[in-house]
């Protein structure tokens, strides 16, 4: 499934198809709010060719929780910088399942390779977890 369609068909959830009346009602946020929140950078929703502001789901559910961090008491700077380090924790999820990745890959490579000598019979020296591979030239 794409990012772009759900199952029954529908846009999917980054897809800015909510005009300003929709999204204000769906927060329970006043327009004009919604258009100082985009000043502010808060949220970025999307632009018709006319320049008339589109909001996508995800824009709805941070616009909400823009609104429940502001109804505890937090300023829009506070919550600037608390959405901006939520999006730094998300970046960094990512980069580190991203390296996991590559370390399991790394060491299904690493153990081929020791099958490989252990099958062709070269002698290997062990330190610790390390194995060095003795090669001469003609034991092939």
């Amino acid at each position: 499934m794409s990012s772009t369609a759900g199952r029954s068909g529908a846009p999917g959830p980054e897809v800015p198809v909510y005009v300003i009346s929709v999204a204000a009602e769906l927060t329970g946020l006043h327009p004009q709010t919604l258009r100082a929140y985009d000043r502010m950078g808060l949220v970025r929703p999307g632009r018709t060719g006319g320049g008339g502001r589109r909001y996508s789901w995800r824009d709805i559910e941070l616009l909400r929780e823009v609104a429940q961090l502001t109804a505890t008491g937090i300023g829009l700077e506070g919550v600037k910088r608390i959405l901006d380090l939520e999006n730094q924790v998300t970046a960094l999820q990512m980069r580190v399942a991203e390296l996991e990745d590559e370390l399991a890959a790394t060491q299904y490579a690493l153990r081929r390779s020791v099958e490989n000598t252990r099958s062709q019979n070269l002698p290997a020296l062990r330190t610790g977890n390390q194995a060095v591979t003795v090669w001469r030239r003609g034991l092939m």
